[in-house]
């Protein structure tokens, strides 16, 4: 890819550049914990976005799409704003910089990635990661990891519309080779976790469904998690986000919640377990314990959270049929992609039937990513 960029890169624009590379993400467990305050487990796989990157001297960038074979061009101040809404997410890392005191100046640049778009592994985060890496380089700002991934979340924020927080950019700028990072979304403490899961693979089965209710429940969701946490906290002061409660708490006011605010915080303490349960299952390679939590992660999100969707749970459902050490949504949800952990001599036959039994149900056959964790950004 690397090639084709650069190839690229000097038909439009002559010369070379340098190059840098930034992977999408997936999140092994922890789902709906981040705006609970609690853990999630994310890593950066190895699909990415790769940009060739060169300072023009002026004030103005031209980027060329070799995806979308779409090219834009803009200033760097505020009034700039492109149409294009890839390009946002460029101008809108340019301008965040910029706001925090940094140093842009116009650039050329070609770029093209292989994160599958819409499958929730955060081609968006991606984007913006390999602008912010290349940009505090070429201009010498000095960002700390911690405020690049800032800068990719709040270009979201301001300039895409999408009020997300911030594991997607976390993950590709922490992101390392064969590691899964758990970070506290209340502290942004976070800690590496090994993932080397000899005589399994890691696949990613896409539904190619998106339900159209995913945004008006999560905010129903959010407003759930948070009453709940309201009438716990009258009990436990120390009670700040959901994720901080025990379930023998949420016990003792099941009676004061409704049945549909308790089944959300019960999903949700539940949670915050098998993140911890999980990593201490990595640290001693046991593999079939990581499995174990991630089915009961997946009914927990279909039964007590109700984000599933008919598609995903005959995907999980035929997964553990086909003897897959563990399988779940990843995401937020209402279809998308479902994370499976596959014993090596299950792993063609497990797609074989789930691409026909899949395509018996539903109609078409899910997409199949293969993924492995890899390093996030850096310049190739």
């Amino acid at each position: 890819m690397k090639e084709r960029i650069l190839s690229e890169f000097s038909s439009r624009f002559g010369g070379t550049a340098r190059c840098w590379s930034s992977a999408g993400r997936i999140n092994l467990i922890g789902e709906h914990t981040d705006y609970n305050g609690g853990y999630v487990l994310p890593g950066a796989i190895n699909k990415a976005i790769v940009a060739a990157i060169r300072p023009n001297h002026t004030q103005t960038v031209r980027l060329y799409s070799l995806d979308y074979d779409e090219r834009a061009e803009f200033g760097l101040s505020e009034s700039d704003l492109p149409e294009r809404q890839w390009a946002r997410y460029v101008f809108g890392v340019c301008r965040e910089m910029l706001k925090r005191g940094g140093h842009v100046d116009g650039f050329d640049a070609v770029f093209a990635g292989d994160v599958p778009l819409g499958a929730g592994l955060s081609s968006s985060a991606a984007l913006e990661s390999v602008f912010t890496f290349a940009l505090n380089e070429l201009n010498d700002n000095g960002f700390d990891l911690f405020e690049l991934a800032r800068i990719g979340q709040a270009t979201e924020h301001n300039y895409c519309g999408v009020m997300c927080g911030i594991m997607d950019q976390f993950a590709s700028c922490f992101g390392k080779e064969g590691q899964l990072i758990r970070l506290n979304c209340k502290t942004l403490e976070y800690q590496y976790f090994p993932f080397d899961p000899k005589g399994y693979r890691l696949v990613l089965l896409d539904t190619c469904v998106k339900h159209e209710l995913a945004s008006s429940a999560y905010n129903r969701r959010r407003a759930s998690c948070e009453q709940a946490a309201a009438v716990i906290r009258k009990r436990h002061p120390e009670v700040e986000f959901l994720s901080d409660a025990r379930l023998e708490w949420l016990e003792e006011v099941r009676a004061e919640l409704s049945q549909e605010d308790a089944m959300r915080a019960e999903y949700v303490i539940g949670e915050a377990q098998r993140v911890l349960d999980v990593c201490a299952a990595l640290e001693r390679g046991d593999y079939v314990t990581v499995g174990e939590r991630m089915y009961q992660t997946h009914w927990g999100l279909s039964k007590l959270y109700e984000v599933s969707c008919p598609e995903l749970d005959f995907l999980v459902t035929l997964a553990d049929k086909q003897g897959v050490t563990g399988s779940r949504v990843m995401g937020g949800g209402f279809g998308g992609c479902t994370i499976n952990l596959v014993p090596e001599e299950r792993y063609d036959a497990f797609l074989l039937a789930a691409h026909n039994c899949f395509t018996a149900a539903f109609g078409h056959a899910p997409k199949v990513y293969p993924v492995v964790i890899s390093s996030g950004a850096h310049e190739l």
